[in-house]
């Protein structure tokens, strides 16, 4: 192996993946941002706002999962300088997201009294149902965004929708602190504000990203006249294949963080919070990891495109590799702030709570140690499944992502994670389990496709 072979493909791996990264940190620091606005509010708004989102993100996983199909689809005929296969991907892509997106939205609606019996207080639910209403209907144009968005990294522009992303994180800040708060004679809607903000912004990102790709010459003849009602069985049947095995390795994965965030609610108000430092904090460095994930499903579709399988595999080894340089820095600053880091998230001057906060902190800490191994794994696996989307290899790999976070890792979570055993602790050691053993074996998948395509083409 010559490393200069890998080495030299950081570059544009790096330009290609950083606007997908910068992106995604937007939506975290504005989440963070959400957070800390309507926790003026109150304790009772907060948790409301999380109820609210705790349905969501499982609809939006699989919204989000399904429109990755596109990517691949687009990048193959892009290199393949065939305009017209590339557009049909993109226009039954656009049809079948534009439709998810209202499907979700109507189970949301109808899922709403589950929250009656979920052993939530009463103030809460009847705080999160209006919050719900809006930011469900907010899936519509989020995941007709993805459609667009996932074209637009197939065609390998994936700085537009950042900059799609960056706007409408803008307008979701502003218009939350005018409407939380009834600033500039609005009226004060509190938390529905925040579902008001969350709403209008997405509309606008939807709206902004079209224009910037019908601006740019490449991108323009894709997004114009596009004939959305003119439908062929073929292009839905090849989305489908991919989109919904997709939409279920991310609904997996999605599940057993949800599930990790009721388990440590049993073990407390301290442990939750905890809990969230460390997920919290973890979900900024995986952005990383995401974009790098995106590059990978990106050049993996050229070269599939190309049939060049040796430059394919030597490639997405690439990524790996500098996934793994990244995954590795972060797991080093994790363990050298492990202490200074959860103190960012609690008030330590407060004397009525010192003996709580203290609390929380010792186990974020604690979290934050099993959160260095979990960078590495974390990032190899999706990584890799990036890659094999690349390949259009989608169902194995959702039977691997299954069995790793559902018959591996929840069932360590569950028993390890009990106040008896570690607490905690088990929770994130079957987190690690999970994804260590998706990790593993999604490179196996890998490794053993691109040999197969390798020998085949040779031959």
């Amino acid at each position: 192996m010559v490393l200069s072979n890998y080495t030299k493909e950081f570059r544009y791996n790096l330009k290609l993946a950083s606007p997908v990264m910068l992106g995604m940190l937007g939506h975290t620091f504005v989440s963070f941002i959400d957070n800390i606005m309507v926790g003026q509010l109150g304790a009772t708004e907060l948790a409301a706002v999380s109820l609210g989102n705790s349905f969501i993100f499982i609809a939006m996983s699989i919204g989000i999962g399904f429109s990755t199909a596109i990517t691949p689809l687009v990048a193959e005929a892009d290199t393949e300088g065939n305009f017209e296969k590339g557009k049909s991907m993109f226009k039954h892509g656009l049809f079948l997201c534009t439709v998810l997106g209202l499907v979700l939205f109507g189970i949301l609606l109808f899922a709403k009294p589950l929250m009656y019996i979920m052993d939530q207080p009463e103030e809460v639910v009847d705080l999160a149902i209006p919050y719900l209403d809006l930011v469900a209907f907010s899936l519509v144009p989020l995941i007709i965004f993805q459609a667009f968005k996932q074209f637009s990294d197939g065609l390998s522009l994936t700085k537009y929708p950042m900059y799609a992303t960056i706007v409408a994180n803008l307008l979701n800040v502003a218009i939350n602190y005018v409407l939380i708060f009834g600033k500039f004679g609005f009226p004060e809607m509190g938390i529905v504000g925040a579902a008001v903000g969350t709403l209008v912004s997405r509309f606008v990102m939807v709206a902004y990203l079209w224009w910037l790709l019908a601006k740019r010459e490449k991108s323009k003849a894709y997004v114009t006249n596009i004939k959305f009602f003119e439908l062929s069985k073929e292009p839905m049947r090849k989305l489908s294949n991919l989109g919904l095995p997709s939409a279920m390795q991310m609904f997996f994965e999605v599940g057993i963080f949800t599930a990790a965030i009721w388990l440590s609610g049993t073990l407390g108000a301290n442990a939750q919070a905890a809990n969230q430092i460390a997920l919290n904090l973890s979900s900024m460095t995986f952005m990383v990891a995401t974009g790098l994930s995106v590059a990978a499903m990106v050049r993996v579709g050229n070269q599939k495109g190309l049939k060049d399988f040796t430059a394919l595999k030597r490639i997405a080894e690439s990524i790996f590799f500098v996934g793994f340089i990244f995954a590795v820095i972060f797991a080093l600053l994790f363990v050298a702030f492990h202490q200074l880091l959860p103190d960012l998230y609690v008030d330590l001057d407060d004397p009525e709570n010192a003996v709580d906060t203290a609390e929380v902190v010792k186990i974020a800490a604690t979290l934050l140690l099993t959160a260095a191994v979990f960078q590495i794994s974390d990032s190899l696996q999706v990584i890799a499944l990036g890659a094999l989307r690349g390949l259009q290899d989608v169902k194995i790999p959702t039977i691997i992502t299954f069995i790793s976070y559902w018959v591996v890792g929840f069932p360590i979570s569950y028993y390890l994670g009990k106040a008896e055993a570690y607490g905690s602790l088990g929770i994130w050691i079957g987190l690690i389990a999970g994804l260590t053993v998706a990790a593993i074996l999604l490179f196996i998948r890998f490794n053993l496709l691109t040999k197969k395509l390798i020998m085949k083409s040779s031959n």
